[in-house]
This record gives C-alpha cells, structure tokens and sequence, in this order.
C-alpha cells in the first residue's frame, strides 16, 4: 500500500529580505535590520504605527497594520517592465522570499516573532506610482502587489527571519 502523501500538511518557510519602515505619509522607505511588530498597531516607527499613513488618513480605506510584498514580484518588474522598486519604492513594509502572500489571505502566519494574518491583497494604486517616480510601477505590479496584514501577536522582524505558514 503506497504512503499517503502529507506534504500539503508540511509549514512551508520563506524569508524576509527586507524590513522597511517610513515615518511620514509620503516621505521616502528606510530599510532596518529589524523592527518590532506591535498588535493590533504596526510596526514601530512606521507611520501606521503613529496613526498616520493614507489609509488611516482616508475613511474610505481599510487600514492594516503591516503590507508585505514578494521580492519575485519586485523581480518581475524589473525584468517585465524595466520599473526598479529596489530600495522600498513599492511603499510595502516586508519583503519576502519564497512566500506565495497571494496565498495568505484570511491566514495566520509567523513573521519573525510575530504572528500576522493577511487581511487583503494590496493592489498597487497612483499614489504608489507617483511616489516611486516609475511611470509603470502599477502595472508592473498588478496582482502581485502584496498583501495588507493585521498583527496578531506582537515580535521581532528582522532581515533573514523565518516565515512560517
């Protein structure tokens, strides 16, 4: 009798890459070595962990604590419409490798220290565009822009952390 197969059960483990944080709405990513994810807040020094930040400037806008997005789609763009996101201009708070976040919608999964479930996908929208300077950037990114997330369980994150899912 053949073995069942159990791989579909298995946790599945990416990486992050990069942690960025900014401080202001609008101004300019600054990436760190790690950072603490709070519950139910962001992460500090973020401008959604102080209450700014568009979706919580706009009520039309479902705030979320942390945005990830995949260091493939970054890839992507780069080699699919020549649009570089490199440095943070993707205005997502994780980069991760290995993580399918498309995936992770209505999941819990570990980041680090800390726990976050996908909220919704983060399509990519004008005003990312117009703050990376990358005529494209939306398109480039369109479906593949990452995910808006809720932190349920406060930690550390930081560059070469485990995901877990």
């Amino acid at each position: 009798m053949d073995e069942p197969d159990h791989t579909s059960d298995r946790a599945r483990v990416g990486t992050v890459e990069t942690v960025y944080i900014t401080e202001d709405t609008g101004e300019d990513p600054t990436a760190r070595e790690s950072v603490r994810a709070v519950a139910d807040r962001g992460l500090e020094g973020d401008r959604y962990y102080t209450g700014g930040g568009i979706y919580n400037e706009r009520d039309d806008l479902e705030p979320s604590d942390v945005t990830l997005i995949e260091s493939e789609a970054i890839l992507a763009a780069r080699e699919d419409y020549d649009v570089d996101l490199t440095c943070g201009e993707h205005r997502r708070n994780i980069v991760t490798r290995d993580v399918a976040l498309n995936h992770l919608v209505g999941k819990p999964f570990r980041v680090g220290e800390a726990i976050i479930e996908g909220i919704e996908l983060c399509e990519p929208c004008s005003y990312m565009e117009s703050l990376a300077a990358e005529s494209d950037a939306a398109e480039a990114l369109k479906h593949r822009g990452g995910l808006d997330a809720r932190i349920i369980e406060s930690g550390a994150v930081e560059a070469g952390a485990e995901i877990h899912w």
